[in-house]
C-alpha cells in the first residue's frame, strides 16, 4: 500500500495514476484546501484507490491512515509560492509541521520508507549552474524554499536516527495538465481577461528549468526502483532552460491569438522570492538509466495547449 499526501492535488494526482497504473493500491491524505476532487474522479469505485479527507496538521488523523502503508509519497504543501509573503506561516505549517507530523506518524507505526517533493528552490540564488546536489551552502530565499529544506533536514534526521529510508527529489517547476498555478495558468487567465495583452511580472528574462508532470513521476517511480541508498537525493528536470518571455510568446501561439501585446512590468524578479534563475544539474538523474520524454519547452507547450482545452479560451 502507498500512502500519498497531497494526491488531490496537481502533482499527487498524476502519482495516483502511475501507481494505479502498475497495479499498486494506494490510499490517499487530502484536506482538499488546493486539490481537486474531480482529478480523481476516474479512480471512483476502484478497488485500489482510497480517499482520506484529513489535514496533515491534525497528528492523529496522520497516523491513522498509515496502517498497511509500506511507502509515503509526501506531496502535499502549499502549492503557491506567493501566498508565503502574505499570511507569512503558511510553509511553515503546511511544510515543516506537516513533515514532521507524516515522519512520526511513520516511526509510531513502523514505516520506513518515504519520497519527497522538495524543490530547486532549496539552491537560493546559486552561483553554480547547471547546479548539482552538492551544491552548498543552501541559502533559499523564500518562505517556501527554507520550509523545503527544513523538511529535507527532518527526513535525513529521521533517517539517521530511526532507520528510515529517504528519496528526496528536487523538481525543477513542474507543468502539465490540471496544473492550478504557475506562470502558465497565469498567463491564460490573464489572456481569458484580455485577449489584447499579456502582462508578464519582471523583465521576461527570468530562466529556468522546466520538466512536465508525467516526467516527474515517471523519474521519481525510476529512482525508488533503482536507488537503494539510506537518502537517496537527485534533482529532477530535463538539463535545459526556458526563459519567462518565450513562455509567453508559447502560450499566445497555442492560444491562436492575433495582434496580442506582451508588456513586461520590469525588474529582474516576478515577485518577492522569485529566484531569477534557475538551471539544474541532473546528470545524476540521467546515470540512472531515466530518460525524459521532452525538454522544457516540450513540456511548456504541451502544458499550454492542455490547461488553454481545460480553461478554455
Amino acid at each position: 500500500m502507498h500512502l500519498v499526501t497531497g494526491g488531490a492535488g496537481f502533482i499527487g494526482s498524476h502519482l495516483v495514476d502511475s501507481l494505479v497504473g502498475i497495479g499498486e493500491k494506494v490510499r490517499i491524505l487530502d484536506n482538499f484546501s488546493s486539490g481537486k476532487a474531480e482529478f480523481l474522479s476516474h479512480h471512483q469505485g476502484s478497488d485500489s484507490v482510497e480517499i482520506i479527507r484529513a489535514d496533515l496538521l491534525d497528528r492523529e488523523a496522520v497516523e491513522s491512515t498509515m496502517e498497511g502503508v509500506t511507502t509515503v509519497h509526501h506531496m502535499a504543501a502549499n502549492p503557491d509560492i506567493r501566498l508565503g509573503t502574505e499570511v507569512t506561516d503558511t510553509d511553515l505549517n503546511q511544510g515543516t509541521v506537516a513533515t514532521y507530523n507524516v515522519l512520526e506518524a511513520m516511526r509510531i507505526s513502523g514505516v520506513r520508507r518515504i519520497s519527497f517533493a522538495s524543490s530547486s528552490v532549496v539552491y537560493g540564488e546559486a552561483n553554480l549552474m547547471p547546479t548539482p546536489e552538492d551544491y552548498g551552502p543552501l541559502l533559499p530565499i523564500s518562505l517556501y524554499g527554507a520550509s523545503k529544506l527544513a523538511s529535507e533536514a527532518l527526513i535525513t534526521a529521521w533517517a539517521g536516527t530511526f532507520g528510515a529510508q529517504g528519496y528526496i527529489h528536487r523538481f525543477a517547476n513542474i507543468v502539465g495538465p490540471r496544473g492550478t498555478h504557475g506562470v502558465i495558468f497565469d498567463f491564460i487567465h490573464k489572456l481569458k481577461r484580455d485577449p489584447t495583452r499579456l502582462e508578464v511580472l519582471g523583465d521576461g528574462r527570468q530562466e529556468k528549468s522546466y520538466l512536465s508532470a508525467r516526467d516527474c513521476v515517471r523519474s521519481m517511480m525510476h529512482l525508488i526502483e533503482n536507488s537503494h541508498e539510506e537518502i537517496n537525493l537527485h534533482n529532477l528536470g530535463t538539463g535545459d532552460t526556458c526563459s519567462v518571455s518565450r513562455i509567453a510568446e508559447i502560450v499566445v501561439e497555442e492560444s491562436g491569438l492575433q495582434g496580442v501585446s506582451i508588456e513586461f512590468t520590469g525588474g529582474e524578479r516576478g515577485w518577492a522570492g522569485d529566484v531569477p534563475k534557475s538551471y539544474l544539474d541532473v546528470s545524476k538523474l540521467l546515470s540512472t538509466g531515466f530518460v525524459p520524454e521532452g525538454g522544457s519547452e516540450d513540456a511548456i507547450r504541451a502544458t499550454a495547449k492542455a490547461l488553454i482545452s481545460e480553461i478554455g479560451l
